[in-house]
């Protein structure tokens, strides 16, 4: 019989309902005891058991099943060929980042790297999505943003594994609360899967890894709560990570996977050992009885209660073949890390406890994992929402100076180069980047023993998402798939990292329900499984609660790793052209909810315009497709700041100016022609059919400009389904483009010639028939986008 009960009203001081109290007692018969009660409060908070978000991620359940298979609920794997699979993640640690931000940020990458390795994969490569309030104006934003990054770097360095991409953004809405999303790629051989599932009555539970102490206890508890005046004194729920104890963890246990004495394996991550013993019990339909006199401790006199819900890091759970424990055992002890046989696994479906002789929780293990009733919440329309839908464009002033718009637009905090951040970090260990940070729309990996790679990135437009929280959700998925197809790369999976408010306000769970459903919908779409991921509620403090954040990390095979392309104009000559579809009028001509409405006149209304899902599927293969037969020098994206926001990051990246024209009318062939002949003639090309393509285009109508009255918006307008790419002048020579245009025909997409790069000019310019619109020296440009940012931090917290 189980030690004596808890105080009855404990549980509500735990985070348990009175509803769920009850459901407890029902199951066991009697009431719980202290540890039990315990244990069922870290793995039924919404942390761990998502139980207000159930409902809505049944959106994504075909996807998931069909992809992760039974047992392997540490992350997502996909096969990418020869033999190789890629498993990854991404997870949020954001409540313990915005209590002690160096802690908080550093033990997010070592557990979201654990989860990874579990899989029996080696961890090849870091991203993170970062989201901080007005660093500007708030000295306490400015030090969350240090502490968090210094955090990554202090442990992603140290464990060496190459941080390769991520995205850093600015917003009042996340003051005292930043989201800290950090994800992890692992790579491993098909045949060498490891499973979560224990399985085997008889065999060994072995403990490995670092010692427990008393950190992090309750600590995905805390994560389901609003942040209040109460979280300094919550620092102890924050965990301490070790990034050399770390890197020693992964060696050894893949060390110890190769011997195949391993059974199952999972991170003691949120909840510590209560989860890994119940959810490893769980999924393999058996029980599991441990001893705690047989914890390796590192503080003295710990109860059963505080052993069980510790969250010290660094530390793995294994199923383990009877009689082969020393095998991994000495393993580990040659690593220097402790390990020790704790318990074994039983036929009955049930965790038991016992401490100093007692039995300290018997619990079934499928109740305590899947039995925590789900909550079905409210979801209303927010006025925002509504509001959005009705702005007009035309109340915005038409500037009378666009270099102006170009330069602040440059050097605004979401789209200024993030040098600052990913200095920080050591990109290139393990040798395998071939696209870095500030390189490429996303990062690139060149894998070993084949000649394939993986692009990888993880994105997520949260003013998007507030202003209309459906096509927002499309967006997030639509641009990082967009950014890994722009390196040349084929987007196989994503995961997802859902950051909201408090679930029980109808408007954060209407922004939550939709953003979801916009996001399955375009993971349908462009048949991108989204393949694992995490939900975050309870966000805010007591100024209100965070823009909706579903980041997405997205994940793209190069069948060539050799082939792939970065996002700056190369040293060379040559022309540049859009790719986009036939999509239907734009609602508010790409400037509602855009960088330039906030950062030129201070206005955060209007709604994103709607992609066109067959357009970005098109885009998505059409960049594959002219990557891999090498007939494109570059390619970006348009996104954040427009068509000329784009132009400005593709030369600041690379070695070339650029020269565009940006126009609807009559003139174009006056305007347009002229200086692209001039220009191919000069260095002795004849001209090409490209060229007379483009005019044609241009005549009939076919023109990405053409429901775009207002100068401003074809500048600066956020129009979905473009992208910016080079061609060689060696490509016109050789009428390498009149292919391009052929694949383009066949997947129904327009192209458009804007004009050309070349090495010798400097600047970014950019005319119109009747006047230049904008002429940027690059260096210049280049200034104020790589000081942005270390400006700001030079003033200190």
């Amino acid at each position: 019989m189980p030690s004596e009960a808890p105080d009855k009203a404990l549980h509500r001081e735990m985070g348990l309902s009175d509803l769920e109290y009850e459901a407890i007692k029902n199951e066991l018969r009697r009431e719980p005891t202290l540890t039990e009660l315990g244990m069922f409060a870290v793995l039924w908070s919404e942390h761990c058991s998502y139980k207000s978000s159930k409902p809505v991620l049944k959106f994504f359940s075909d996807y998931r099943q069909a992809v992760e298979g039974a047992g392997l609920e540490n992350a997502g794997i996909v096969d990418i060929g020869d033999g190789i699979g890629i498993t990854f993640k991404v997870e949020s640690h954001n409540h313990p980042s915005a209590v002690e931000p160096y802690e908080g940020a550093a033990t997010g990458v070592g557990g979201i790297i654990r989860d990874i390795l579990t899989m029996g994969a080696r961890p090849i490569a870091c991203l993170n999505s970062l989201r901080f309030g007005d660093i500007a104006s708030g000295a306490e934003d400015r030090r969350l943003f240090a502490r968090v990054v210094q955090g990554i770097g202090g442990y992603g360095n140290c464990i060496g594994v190459p941080t390769v991409a991520g995205e850093v953004n600015f917003h009042p809405r996340y003051s005292g609360n930043p989201l800290v999303n950090a994800m992890c790629i692992g790579q491993l051989s098909l045949d060498n899967i490891a499973s979560a599932a224990a399985k085997g009555p008889g065999n060994s539970v072995v403990y490995l890894g670092s010692s427990t102490g008393l950190d992090g206890i309750h600590g995905a508890t805390f994560a389901s709560e609003v942040l209040g005046d109460d979280s300094e004194a919550k620092r102890p729920n924050v965990q301490i990570g070790d990034p050399f104890a770390g890197k020693l963890l992964i060696e050894a246990t893949l060390e110890a996977l190769a011997t195949g004495a391993i059974v199952a394996i999972q991170d003691m991550g949120a909840a510590g050992l209560t989860c890994s013993t119940c959810e490893m019990s769980s999924k393999g339909n058996v029980g599991m009885e441990i001893e705690l006199d047989k914890v390796p401790l590192r503080a003295s006199g710990m109860s059963a209660y505080e052993i069980m819900l510790s969250e010290s890091q660094e530390r793995m759970l294994a199923v383990v073949e009877l009689d082969r424990e020393h095998e991994v055992i000495a393993i580990f002890q040659k690593w220097g890390l402790p390990a020790a046989v704790i318990g074994r696994v039983i036929p009955e479906p049930v965790v038991i406890v016992k401490h100093h002789g007692k039995v300290e929780a018997n619990i079934p293990a499928k109740f305590i994992t899947d039995g925590c009733p789900t909550i079905d919440l409210d979801a209303a329309e927010p006025a925002n929402v509504r509001d959005a839908k009705l702005f007009n464009p035309q109340s915005l002033p038409q500037p009378h100076n666009f270099d102006q718009c170009l330069t602040s637009l440059i050097e605004s905090l979401d789209i200024a180069s993030k040098r600052w951040v990913y200095e920080q970090y050591d990109s290139s260990v393990q040798t395998r980047t071939s696209i870095g940070p500030g390189q490429g729309d996303a990062a690139v990996l060149a894998l070993r023993e084949t000649a394939k790679g993986i692009a990888a990135k993880i994105d997520c437009n949260a003013r998007h998402v507030y202003a209309d929280p459906y096509v927002g959700g499309q967006l997030a998925i639509i641009e990082a798939a967009r950014n890994v197809a722009c390196t040349g790369a084929k987007p196989v999976a994503a995961t997802d990292c859902l950051n909201y408010g408090n679930p029980n306000d109808p408007c954060v769970y209407y922004q939550f329900r939709e953003s979801v459903r916009g996001l399955a919908d375009a993971s349908e779409a462009l048949e991108i499984p989204v393949i694992s991921g995490n939900v975050s509620f309870y966000n805010e403090t007591e100024h209100g609660e965070v823009l909706p954040t579903p980041t997405v990390g997205v994940v793209g095979v190069i069948e060539d790793a050799a082939k792939r392309v970065g996002m700056g104009f190369p040293k060379g000559m040559g022309y540049i052209y859009m790719a986009y579809g036939f999509s239907p009028a734009p609602r508010q001509q790409g400037l509602g909810a855009s960088e330039y409405a906030r950062v030129v006149h201070g206005v955060e209304d209007g709604a994103p315009e709607s992609p066109d899902l067959a357009t970005e599927k098109a885009l998505l293969k059409f960049l594959e497709t002219v990557v891999s037969k090498e007939f494109i020098t570059c390619a970006h994206d348009i996104s954040e700041g427009g068509f000329a926001v784009a132009l400005a990051e593709m030369a600041i990246a690379g070695e070339a100016g650029c020269y565009a024209l940006v126009d609807a009318d009559e003139h174009f062939q006056r305007h347009i022609l002229g200086p692209v002949l001039d220009h191919v003639l000069s260095h002795g090309i004849p001209p090409s059919e490209s060229v007379q393509r483009a005019l044609i285009d241009a005549e009939t109508g076919a023109n990405p400009w053409l429901f775009t009255q207002r100068m401003d918006a074809r500048l600066f307008g956020e129009m979905p389904g473009r992208v910016l790419f080079g061609v060689s002048n060696d490509a016109v020579r050789h009428a390498i483009m009149e292919q391009v245009w052929a694949i383009a025909d066949e997947l129904h997409l327009a192209l458009y010639c804007v004009g050309t790069y070349d090495y010798t000019n400097r600047k970014v310019q950019v005319i119109s028939p009747s006047r230049v619109l904008l002429e940027q020296n690059i260096e210049e440009l280049r200034k104020l986008y790589e000081e942005a940012i270390p400006k700001i931090m030079e003033r200190g917290a």
